[in-house]
C-alpha cells in the first residue's frame, strides 16, 4: 500500500512538473518581461502552494516506501531507493536555484532586460528536474512490478 501511495505521489508531482514546463514556461516566455514579472508576482503564492507541499509528499511517501521496502528486504528496494533519491534531488534543487529564481520573478528585483535570459535558464534547469522527478516515478513503478504477490493478489 505505501509502495502505491509513492507512486501516485511521484506521478502527481512529476506530471504536474511536466504541465509547468510544457504549458506554463512557455507562455511566460511568450509574454513581455512586465507582463510576466505582474504574472508571476500575482501567482507565485498560488505556485509555491500547490509544487511545494506535492513535492514535500513524493519525497516523504517515497522515502517511507523505500523503508518500508529494505526493512522487509523486498526485492524492489533498491528501485525505490532509486526514486527516493530522485524525489530529494528534486526538492534540493529549489533551494540550489529556483527560490532565488523565483523570488526575483515575484519581487520584480531582476532586470526587466535580464527576464528572457533567466526564464530560458530557469526553463533549462525546470526540465533537468522535471527528468529527474520522471525518472523517480519511472523507479517507483518498476518496483511495484517487481514486488511478488501473495495467494490474494495484494503484495
Amino acid at each position: 500500500m505505501v509502495d502505491a501511495v509513492a507512486v501516485v505521489g511521484l506521478g502527481l508531482a512529476a506530471g504536474a512538473m511536466v504541465t509547468e514546463g510544457a504549458l506554463l514556461a512557455p507562455y511566460w516566455r511568450a509574454l513581455p518581461p512586465h507582463d510576466f514579472l505582474a504574472w508571476y508576482a500575482a501567482n507565485a503564492s498560488r505556485l509555491v502552494a500547490f509544487y511545494g507541499p506535492l513535492e514535500v509528499f513524493a519525497a516523504v511517501s517515497t522515502a517511507l516506501a523505500a523503508s518500508v521496502s529494505a526493512y522487509h528486504r523486498r526485492p524492489a528496494r533498491h528501485l525505490l531507493l532509486v526514486a527516493t533519491v530522485c524525489a530529494v534531488a528534486v526538492l534540493v534543487a529549489f533551494p540550489l536555484y529556483f527560490r532565488d529564481a523565483n523570488a526575483a520573478f515575484a519581487t520584480g528585483s531582476i532586470d526587466v532586460d535580464r527576464v528572457p535570459h533567466e526564464l530560458a535558464r530557469w526553463s533549462r534547469y525546470h526540465w533537468i528536474r522535471t527528468a529527474v522527478g520522471v525518472i523517480g516515478f519511472a523507479a517507483a513503478v518498476l518496483a511495484i512490478g517487481r514486488e511478488p504477490t501473495s495467494r490474494n493478489g495484494r503484495s
